[in-house]
């Protein structure tokens, strides 16, 4: 290693063997990020629109013709 380099996992506390050990370096290896010189992409910040509160929110109801069509279209 050089000398700004960080090592990728320090174990702070208690003495796991080498199978927990590999365990968990695959887990820690596996999650996806990005290296230390990437950039954060524009859409990393972007929350679905699955999860946009306000689509739980009802629309007032519009009686009329074709009312019923409507109510099941998104706003």
């Amino acid at each position: 290693m050089s000398d700004g380099e960080r090592p990728l996992l320090r174990i702070v506390r208690g003495t796991p063997d080498d199978i927990e050990l590999a365990a968990l370096t695959a887990v820690v290896a596996s999650l996806p990020g990005r290296g230390p010189d990437e950039e954060p992409s524009p859409e990393s910040g972007r929350r679905s629109e699955w999860s946009n509160p306000a689509n739980s929110l009802r629309a007032p109801l519009r009686p009329g013709p074709g009312a019923w069509r409507a109510s099941g279209f998104p706003r």
